[in-house]
């Protein structure tokens, strides 16, 4: 609709965008290429993610394999469960090596009350409102006029929901990063993968690192753009 249109921020969403879908590409390619990897441990991602589990006295941890597809993997704090997709539950290659050190990365974050994840669970709630509630307060602030008291306020409403999506995927940031900075570390400590392949680790967990700093970017633009319409309109 032509009141949402901003010519240069649009522009610059764009060209977020087009990062965005190139770095998910990006991950495709990099998990499949390093898929084809075995890993020299020739330990599965089940197995590597027990063993470091268990290093870390998180023994009341389970371990799943998740029927939601290839890079569905995610740590529930609320069950204390590692889910892994079928490629790196049961495979033994570099990327299933990744994915899963990565996933136990949260887990260990959740243990150590991590900050950052704290906030994060705490946003949550915030974030999953705005992001389902935001458009319709923004359409609605905008049908009834952002000159008017009533679609003003709406639209007000609308940005500081929206806010607080965009902010619970800048704290998004430091907690992935975190992760794989642990799942490095534990790798290595404990011998699970050699020198020479530490580089594959780093490429596959730096791929996914990029898809959240451009969805963030795109996000974080978005808002912006939001806020320039608003105080645009109340100025006329």
């Amino acid at each position: 609709m032509f009141f949402f249109y901003h010519p240069v921020m649009d522009l610059l969403i764009f060209a977020a965008l087009g990062l965005a879908l190139w770095a998910q590409s990006k991950v495709q390619s990099n998990f499949q290429k390093w898929s084809r990897v075995g890993a020299s441990s020739r330990m599965t991602g089940l197995q590597v993610a027990r063993r470091i589990l268990d290093n870390n006295g998180l023994h009341d941890v389970t371990i799943e394999q998740s029927r939601n597809g290839t890079l569905s993997d995610h740590y529930d704090p609320r069950s204390k469960t590692v889910r892994l997709s079928s490629p790196v539950y049961s495979g033994a290659s570099i990327a299933s090596l990744a994915v899963a050190a990565h996933e136990v990365g949260h887990a260990i974050q959740h243990h150590q009350g991590y900050v950052m994840l704290k906030i994060r669970s705490g946003v949550f709630p915030a974030a999953q409102l705005g992001s389902r509630m935001a458009p319709i307060l923004f359409i609605a602030g905008f049908l009834l006029s952002i000159d008017s008291p009533l679609g003003s306020n709406l639209i007000g409403i609308g940005i500081g929901l929206f806010a607080a999506a965009v902010l619970f995927q800048v704290v998004t940031l430091p907690v992935e990063f975190d992760a794989s900075s642990r799942a490095k570390k534990e790798l290595v400590s404990l011998g699970l993968i050699e020198n020479r392949e530490e580089k594959g680790i780093s490429n596959v967990l730096s791929a996914a690192a990029l898809t959240y700093v451009a969805s963030t970017l795109m996000a974080v633009l978005q808002l912006l753009k939001f806020i320039m319409i608003f105080r645009g309109g109340n100025r006329r």
